[in-house]
């Protein structure tokens, strides 16, 4: 398995395993023993990263996580997330953000508990939390790591500024938003920030939630609960705009002898050596699809002639829920 380093010294697989949706989110949640094959399956083929949240289920995930990974916690890399207000005894959640220092200190030692382990390699805020400088959410991060409980601090869908301060008081390993040939907001401010800053890149939704991979078009149903029902950018008449985008990435998968979702991450992992995507999947067939994406390679003809096509395309539809957009989880 190829490796890829996020800030200074944190080695990861090239891919890792974006677990949300192993406890719902795209509709009801999977079997558990599973799910926990397959994250074991994910490491036995050289997946050593597994990013997962409190606010996945609330706890649900961190607890699978933790179940499947127990045996083999040294070989793995583990990244998790604060900054909702959950109830840490319900996993009632109010919606709103809470990135206070005693709630994130709270926050760790219980998920610690759930994921079986004794530190959480990558510590995330979910969401910048307006309430809360970013300073104080960085020292107190810096704290946990003084203690051992923490080896890296991460941002969730942070801006440049905010970014900058924190990095100033701990130094951010990496950044988590979404981003893909879907959604290429980062390109213009984010990444230079980071590449400057040496911070590395999480992407997540690297395959647009699913619509990158060809397997999806305007006459798709999803599932009663299946999240994507709710956003713009999966409504019938968007996906029908937005299949000339899926057309582009489509043609150089047929000339490489390669599938749409491989030509997707390939071309996300072209863009910087520091960028570690993470698509999820409650499928073994598709964890080895998206595994093939690694060794895809796409030539810098490749790259021109997906950038020329794409950019000839507005994608249409909000990526996510206004409501989402505003602040909750992703």
């Amino acid at each position: 398995m190829k490796t890829r380093r996020l800030g200074n010294d944190l080695e990861v697989s090239a891919l890792g395993l974006g677990c949300m949706g192993m406890t719902g989110v795209y509709g009801p949640a999977v079997e558990k023993a599973d799910m926990i094959k397959l994250i074991r399956d994910a490491h036995d083929r050289g997946m050593t990263f597994f990013d997962t949240a409190e606010a996945y289920g609330p706890f649900a995930n961190e607890a699978l996580l933790g179940e499947a990974l127990q045996p083999i916690r040294d070989e793995v890399v583990i990244a998790t997330k604060f900054g909702f207000d959950i109830n840490l005894e319900t996993g009632e959640r109010s919606g709103g953000t809470n990135s206070r220092p005693e709630h994130i200190k709270a926050v760790a030692e219980a998920a610690l508990k759930r994921l079986k382990t004794d530190r959480i390699d990558l510590f995330y805020q979910h969401r910048v939390d307006l309430n809360v400088p970013i300073e104080d959410v960085a020292g107190a991060v810096k704290g946990l790591i003084a203690e051992g409980k923490v080896k890296h601090f991460g941002l969730s869908e942070a801006g440049v500024q905010t970014i900058r301060r924190a990095h100033a008081i701990q130094p951010v390993t990496a950044l988590q938003s979404e981003y893909s040939l879907f959604w290429r907001g980062p390109e213009a401010e984010l990444l230079p920030v980071l590449e400057e800053l040496g911070i590395g890149f999480v992407p997540f939704s690297p395959l647009g939630a699913g619509f990158l991979t060809g397997k999806i078009d305007e006459t798709t149903k999803f599932g009663a609960g299946d999240f994507r029902n709710l956003v713009p950018r999966f409504s019938a008449e968007a996906r029908k705009a937005n299949m000339a985008l899926v057309d582009v990435i489509k043609g150089v998968a047929d000339r490489k002898g390669a599938t749409p979702a491989q030509v997707a991450l390939a071309w996300l992992l072209a863009q910087k050596p520091w960028i570690v995507p993470i698509p999820g999947t409650t499928k073994l067939n598709r964890l080895e699809e998206n595994l093939g994406a690694i060794d895809l390679e796409l030539t810098a003809n490749d790259l021109a002639e997906i950038n020329a096509e794409a950019s000839k395309i507005e994608v249409q539809g909000e990526r996510l829920p206004e409501a989402v957009l505003k602040m909750t989880g992703h």
